[in-house]
């Protein structure tokens, strides 16, 4: 049973439609990409798969169960837990405290003390800033931020939209390397990313959008053996 299944689904938002034919699908455990250029639709397909755009047309179905008419809330209920593109942090709360606003449901709250642990494992630097504002952290260190906040809510499908903007080198790979971490526990990833080069790295597999349709869904593999997508994507001629 796929864990998240995404049926031609079309949504509009700002008064303009925005996806027209997206098609997903996402197995337990996985590590998928959603890919396309800028405009393409990949973050409003995150967006309504966590439900903050309705939808016009098409299911959005989480274990087989059509979720497309249900709130955040209980969306989030299930597992579904979406580190936003800008991260949306309280810039003026501490690093803790903005940690922990991630556990505010009952379940995850049951056990905010225990996944607080695990999150600092996860990025030693943010035990050392816990008591700081922050806002007053580097942008990587605030993307760890949105990433432990999203992990505090107990994700099993955690996505991620362009979490490597405003992020220095040596701090992507840090945090490329906690992704791979929290994959191998079983937590199922969907991550949209502009730099098609590193999706690649860590994703293994994509499904390519254009003009809000799904025009292709491989392996990554294969897709680096794309002429098409390699010229179109990766710079190779």
């Amino acid at each position: 049973m796929s864990l998240l299944r995404v049926e031609h689904l079309a949504v509009a938002h700002g008064g303009l439609q925005a996806l027209w034919d997206i098609n997903l699908t996402v197995e337990p455990g996985e590590r998928i990409g959603l890919l396309g250029a800028n405009g393409a639709g990949k973050s409003t397909t995150l967006g309504a798969i966590v439900g903050y755009y309705p939808t016009m047309g098409g299911r959005i179905l989480f274990e087989e169960t059509d979720i497309g008419r249900e709130s955040v809330a209980a969306r989030l209920e299930r597992g579904v837990v979406l580190v936003p593109e800008g991260r949306r942090l309280f810039a003026a709360m501490s690093v803790r405290e903005n940690l922990e606003m991630g556990a505010f449901l009952a379940a995850p709250r049951r056990q905010r003390a225990a996944t607080l642990d695990q999150v600092l494992s996860l990025f030693p630097i943010l035990k050392e800033k816990a008591a700081q504002p922050a806002g007053t952290l580097s942008g990587g260190q605030q993307q760890m931020v949105a990433i432990g906040r999203a992990l505090m809510a107990k994700p099993r499908l955690l996505l991620l939209d362009e979490p490597f903007i405003g992020v220095a080198p040596l701090i992507i790979r840090d945090v490329l390397v906690a992704l791979s971490a929290i994959a191998d526990t079983g937590v199922t990833v969907l991550l949209v990313e502009q730099n098609t080069h590193r999706a690649l790295e860590f994703v293994r597999r994509a499904s390519v959008i254009e003009n809000g349709r799904t025009v292709l869904d491989a392996d990554r593999e294969t897709l680096r053996n794309d002429k098409g997508f390699g010229a179109k994507f990766l710079g190779l001629d």
